[in-house]
């Protein structure tokens, strides 16, 4: 299950996000926005993050103008590895070397075809574990310390 949310500046392009999930038969939950009214993107950053939290999904699409302030929220969850990501390769190694639950994307820089890829690579890599995850478990550590 993905769960997906954008502001208003991510509006359009999350709502072609979804039309391909659809199409592929991928289950996903939109927590907002639902039009392009102005609204604030941490709203919807929050909603993503605690929707993973809460194990609701597995991971999380996030969509503003930039991909920016989305991202720098939803790392402030415990739990909660987001990256923006802004081509293929880098969402494969997003995936494969941090296992980024959760990617953030710029629409003022994305065509709806690069997103989609991004989508695709991002969810079709496999996480490598062995020092991949002893890294991670580092991580989890830190955030034990600062996350109270």
């Amino acid at each position: 299950m993905i769960a997906i949310g954008s502001d208003h500046g991510g509006y359009k392009l999350k709502e072609e996000i979804k039309k391909y999930l659809e199409e592929k038969n991928i289950e996903y939950k939109d927590y907002g926005t639902f039009n392009e009214e102005r609204t604030d993107y941490p709203i919807y950053a929050k909603k993503v993050a605690q929707a993973i939290q809460k194990k609701e999904a597995d991971k999380g699409i996030l969509v503003c103008r930039s991909g920016y302030g989305m991202v720098v929220c939803a790392n402030k969850f415990k739990g909660i590895r987001a990256a923006s990501i802004s081509d293929e390769v880098s969402a494969k190694f997003a995936k494969s070397d941090d296992d980024i639950n959760v990617i953030t994307l710029g629409a003022d820089y994305l065509t709806t075809n690069k997103a989609i890829c991004i989508i695709r690579n991002w969810i079709a890599e496999e996480f490598k574990g062995g020092r991949y995850k002893e890294r991670l478990n580092m991580i989890e550590e830190i955030e034990k310390e600062n996350m109270k």
